[in-house]
């Protein structure tokens, strides 16, 4: 049975990977380049994501990734979201924008399997 990210307060970087599609060294090295990106570590040094840090992670993927901003970009683009808070709603439309992003992908992988 799958866990929703509501139920769960902490989550693996595996299960992180699997709900942003984002692998576990670009989260390590997101989290050398965004100072807001710390997630906990327990004793034995495994990262434990908060939901906070999934939305962070789904923000900067979506300016990266979609919105095509460097590094540099991506972190002012954050500040600057930041001083507006906007917050949850920007996430939500990110996490949202994300999700028709990977159904179009697979609705093409489909199309080209289907010709």
């Amino acid at each position: 049975m799958k866990t929703s990210t509501s139920e769960k307060l902490y989550y693996s970087i595996s299960e992180v990977e699997n709900m942003t599609g984002v692998k576990p060294y670009v989260l390590r090295f997101w989290e050398k380049e965004f100072n807001l990106l710390r997630p906990k570590k327990n004793q034995a040094g495994n990262r434990s994501y908060q939901k906070k840090d999934i939305d962070l992670i789904n923000q900067i993927k979506h300016l990266l990734y979609e919105q095509g901003f460097t590094i540099d970009g991506a972190k002012t683009r954050l500040r600057s979201l930041r001083h507006e808070d906007l917050g949850p709603l920007v996430a939500e439309k990110m996490r949202l924008q994300n999700l028709l992003a990977e159904i179009r992908k697979e609705l093409s992988e489909l199309l080209e399997i289907l010709s």
